[in-house]
């Protein structure tokens, strides 16, 4: 299997192999599941340290390794029940990265009031989701 990148051109290669005929569409699937994957374990080495142990010992690493983890998929899950349109059109849904923050502001010493904290959040929230509309409007456009 070959894939094109649309704007530059580069291709890709991908070997598939299956004891039995295997639709185009499922191999796509399954091929791009690795990317998923490896944007889950970028994403909990940023937000969680999962990369951040310094390891000693097999017991200490695993405890590290599980805590992290676990942390990943409270925030995760979190991101994923917000219900569907919770804020104003001009905003992106909660992140995984949106409600570590708050998190870390409510439960850390509070440096800012509440309505600060909130109302930073609604302003990054509103630029995200002004960059991922510009971005996806240039990625429409045909290439020349």
């Amino acid at each position: 299997m070959i894939r094109r990148n649309q704007r530059t051109g580069e291709l890709a290669y991908y070997r598939c192999w299956n004891r039995q005929p295997v639709p185009l569409a499922r191999l796509v699937k399954v091929a791009g599941r690795r990317w998923s994957t490896e944007e889950n374990f970028q994403s909990a080495k940023t937000l969680t340290g999962l990369d951040q142990h310094q390891v000693r010992s097999w017991r200490s690493w695993h405890r590290w390794t599980l805590l992290a983890m676990l942390a990943h998929a409270f925030l995760t899950v979190s991101a994923v029940t917000q219900p569907d349109d919770p804020a104003p059109t001009e905003l992106i849904a909660l992140t995984r990265n949106e409600i570590r923050r708050l998190f870390t502001t409510l439960v850390s010493a509070p440096v800012h009031t509440l309505r600060h904290r909130m109302h930073w959040s609604h302003w990054r929230r509103r630029h995200q989701y002004r960059a991922r509309r510009s971005h996806y409007q240039r990625r429409t456009q045909p290439t020349p």
